[in-house]
């Protein structure tokens, strides 16, 4: 299976999705139209290793509820994504059991390898 779930407003996403183009075979989730569930949520976990590693400390809401003043538990992190799509570190790429999180320049260059081999 090969997934991006992405944020269609957001300029990063859109713009990793051209470099990752041709996008044959890949189907796309825009995240905010179309949330993310939590079997897919459980999916991801299970192949990035944890539910933090998926979460975007960089969303405003992070700092605008104090979040980064807490400790955060997994199930915190969990929940919290599951409860904004901001809190999904994007964009997460699926690939025949791999997956792509975020939006450094080597996971995107990972990611392309993957998709185009």
């Amino acid at each position: 299976m090969k997934k991006i779930y992405h944020l269609g407003s957001c300029s990063t996403c859109q713009r990793i999705l051209k470099e990752l183009e041709p996008l044959d075979g890949v189907q796309l989730q825009e995240i905010k139209s179309e949330p993310i569930t939590q079997d897919q949520l459980e999916q991801m976990e299970a192949l990035s290793g944890s539910y933090e590693s998926l979460f975007s400390k960089r969303a405003m809401l992070f700092r605008q509820r104090g979040l980064h003043e807490k400790q955060l538990t997994e199930t915190d992190y969990k929940d919290l994504i599951l409860e904004h799509y901001t809190f999904l570190k994007r964009p997460v790429i699926l690939v025949e059991g791999q997956i792509f999180v975020g939006n450094s320049k080597k996971t995107v260059q990972a990611a392309k390898e993957a998709l185009h081999p």
